[in-house]
């Protein structure tokens, strides 16, 4: 007899290639937010760990940041994610005007 209570719980690869699921990302609480924690976040959400409306509430992000965030590891990887680094990469993401 199975129910959906015995199921393992759905997981998702990090960026660093070990498996995940809901129970490993990081606390609703978080305030640090360090690399590790937002590549996961993003993982989860492009995983369909969880939604990014689910992503948004849980941590209190605006979708604008959590977008900014994939944006990010999309074109410079995890070390895009360094809050040292981002006004760098931000000025190499805008478009060019003219």
């Amino acid at each position: 007899m199975s129910n959906s209570s015995s199921e393992p719980p759905k997981r998702v690869l990090t960026p660093v290639g070990t498996p995940m699921t809901v129970d490993d990302l990081p606390p609703p609480e978080t305030k640090r937010w360090v690399i590790r924690r937002k590549a996961e976040v993003v993982a989860a959400v492009r995983g369909g760990l969880i939604s990014l409306e689910e992503a948004c509430k849980r941590y209190t992000l605006t979708i604008e940041e959590f977008l900014s965030w994939q944006r990010l590891m999309e074109n410079h990887g995890m070390r895009g994610l360094r809050a040292t680094r981002i006004q760098d990469y931000r000025q190499v993401d805008k478009p060019a005007d003219g």
